[in-house]
């Protein structure tokens, strides 16, 4: 009776032990990873996180998954390998005597695309797709962009929106760095073809042309013009910065009716305030940007040379000297002129009333995006300022859509949720977390159906008068009516059957003599059989078309769609990496801080 509790305790060592023995021999990695060793939950690359670099770390992963952004990385890195590095060279001296320059080591680092080529290192490490669980550190990044702005990145106020806004600044003023010298090296060098030209033809003499000579300023004058506008020509060419647009601020005088230009003003993220409430949408933060906004106490420019047209009109009637009079006519003239043909620009040489004596008017603003941008990097502003107490954190709940229409209805674009950034914790302390979308590249596909070249066409066959297989064409089958007649369904329909249907009405009608014609399938006994009558025959090959299509029916019906994987997110803290769904992210509304959307293009296939 003792010796079974030592049986039963060396029986369960002996299962621990061929346990360990195959995790060992099977997974070694189960327990390391502490988590099975799927690689759709381990198929991205990890960020470690050893400075408190959650903000950097989520901002990477997120870009990571943008396709726009990974294009134009691309593009931009492989346009200055081509170009070369003379193109991107500063001059120091050229620039120190240009007003309001920059410093030549900033200007050789935005020429240069320093960061640009950081960020493409790091993004295409992040897009591998290891076996195993894999970390890299984000440092390389961090002291590229330390060097070129040659400060150093606190990690103490450890703001997401704030690095996201330092390096999508910095991208764009690369761009148009970069884009300004090749004009500048396209431009130069179009100068230079010109001279040479022109010193060509001046060494071969030819008969002067009066008509043809022009003086030199105004033929180096029209070289430039015309170098320059090759070089804005093909300047015009490229796609520009993903996630650079443009906001028009429109306002117009509920008195007069005046609207002055716009004012435009680019953007690479755009800040939502989210309204106190315990619950709203991101429709109702971009009400709070794009409404219509009312403001008192403005100074129309319309109204003010009305005011002045009428305080002009006073002083004529009180005029007593003819000389004062013709003054105040002039003046008049050039308001009314002024006011016909743009108000925003008085007339300098008269002079109006002072400001403080223009009427006061109220104006209706509002602003639109007119240039809408690839990507749409959207920062939810959850701060709460207050004079009183510290500043606090806003826990309303954000709902956010997928898809995301902005514009009018005649200029409406379609964004698609890419990425979304959260942040759990509080004002000063917290931690931001990222999701990715596993975007998947579309499915090849064979769009063509296989027609009557190969084997079985009457050019590869031995014998061209053998008739040949029906080949059945599944767009007549959905058109025929089924209460038709079986002889005429097969025979008043031509198209349903290549090379001739002859040979079927032959066939139909008891000709026997010149047999079945050759097939790679085996018969039934009933197709070898010769026909007893024209009406059996007609039925049976009936009969033999409606299997067909019924076989050609079930199996476009059963037809493999490809797996979408649209509904697949990863959700990325730091090196822990996990699967998710949009059902998951789409229910992120307290802790969901930034929002990565990306124009889109897919085409709806319903077939």
């Amino acid at each position: 009776m003792p010796e079974k509790p030592l049986t039963i305790a060396t029986y369960a060592a002996g299962a621990s032990l061929a346990a360990i023995t195959l995790v060992y021999v099977f997974g070694p990695t189960f327990f390391l990873d502490n988590e099975s060793s799927n690689s759709r939950k381990n198929g991205v690359v990890g960020l470690s996180n050893s400075a408190n670099d959650c903000f950097i770390n989520s901002i990477l992963q997120a870009l990571a998954g943008l396709g726009d952004l990974r294009l134009y990385l691309i593009r931009e890195t492989h346009r200055r390998k081509l170009d070369g590095p003379k193109v991107y060279e500063v001059d120091p001296e050229k620039i120190l005597q240009e007003k309001n320059a920059i410093k030549p080591w900033k200007l050789e680092g935005l020429r240069k695309g320093m960061v640009t080529l950081a960020l493409k290192e790091i993004l295409d490490k992040l897009n591998e797709r290891p076996i195993y669980r894999k970390t890299i550190s984000p440092h390389t990044f961090i002291r590229m962009l330390e060097q070129a702005f040659r400060t150093r990145i606190s990690r103490q106020q450890q703001d997401a929106q704030e690095f996201l806004q330092i390096v999508t600044e910095r991208l764009c003023e690369e761009y148009h760095a970069g884009r300004k010298a090749r004009q500048d090296s396209r431009r130069l060098k179009a100068i230079v073809t010109n001279m040479q030209t022109t010193f060509e033809k001046l060494e071969v003499p030819e008969t002067p042309n009066l008509a043809e000579q022009t003086l030199p300023e105004v033929r180096d004058e029209k070289q430039g013009q015309a170098a320059e506008n090759d070089g804005r020509d093909e300047g015009e060419d490229e796609e520009g910065f993903p996630f650079e647009g443009k906001i028009e601020s429109q306002i117009e005088c509920l008195t007069c009716g005046f609207k002055p230009k716009p004012t435009v003003s680019t953007f690479v993220t755009l800040t939502l305030n989210v309204p106190q409430k315990p619950a709203t949408s991101l429709n109702s933060c971009f009400d709070g940007m794009l409404k219509v906004e009312h403001i008192d106490d403005f100074k129309c420019e319309y109204c003010r040379l009305e005011h002045a047209l009428r305080s002009k009109d006073h002083d004529l009637s009180k005029a007593k000297t003819e000389e004062a009079r013709q003054q105040l006519k002039s003046e008049i003239a050039k308001i009314r002129k002024s006011l016909s043909e743009d108000p925003e620009k008085p007339p300098p040489d008269v002079q109006l009333p002072d400001v403080k004596l223009a009427p006061r008017r109220r104006i209706a603003r509002h602003m639109y995006i007119s240039s809408f941008p690839k990507i749409l990097a959207i920062h939810l502003s959850r701060s709460i300022f207050s004079a009183a107490t510290l500043s606090t954190k806003n826990m309303a709940k954000v709902a956010f859509p997928e898809t995301l229409p902005l514009g009018s209805i005649l200029d409406q674009r379609k964004y698609r949720l890419l990425g979304v950034v959260t942040h759990k914790g509080g004002h000063n302390s917290g931690h931001y977390e990222s999701f990715r979308r596993q975007v998947a590249a579309t499915p090849y596909s064979t769009p063509h159906s296989f027609g009557a070249e190969g084997a079985y066409s009457i050019q590869g066959s031995p014998n061209p008068s053998v008739a040949q297989s029906p080949r059945i064409s599944t767009s007549n089958l959905g058109s025929t009516n089924e209460r038709q007649s079986p002889a005429t369904s097969t025979l008043s329909s031509p198209d349903m059957f290549s090379p001739s249907s002859s040979s079927l009405s032959s066939r139909a009608s008891g000709d026997s003599s010149r047999g079945l014609p050759p097939t790679s399938a085996p018969r039934d006994d009933a197709t070898v059989q010769p026909p007893a009558s024209p009406t059996s025959s007609r039925s049976r090959t009936a009969k033999l078309v409606k299997s067909r299509a019924s076989s050609i029916t079930d199996v476009s019906r059963f037809k493999r769609k490809p797996k979408r994987r649209d509904n697949r997110w990863w959700r990325i803290s730091d090196d822990k990496i996990k699967e998710s769904r949009t059902s998951d992210v789409l229910t992120m509304q307290k802790e969901v801080y930034l929002l990565f959307y990306e124009l889109d293009r897919r085409v709806e296939d319903d077939m």
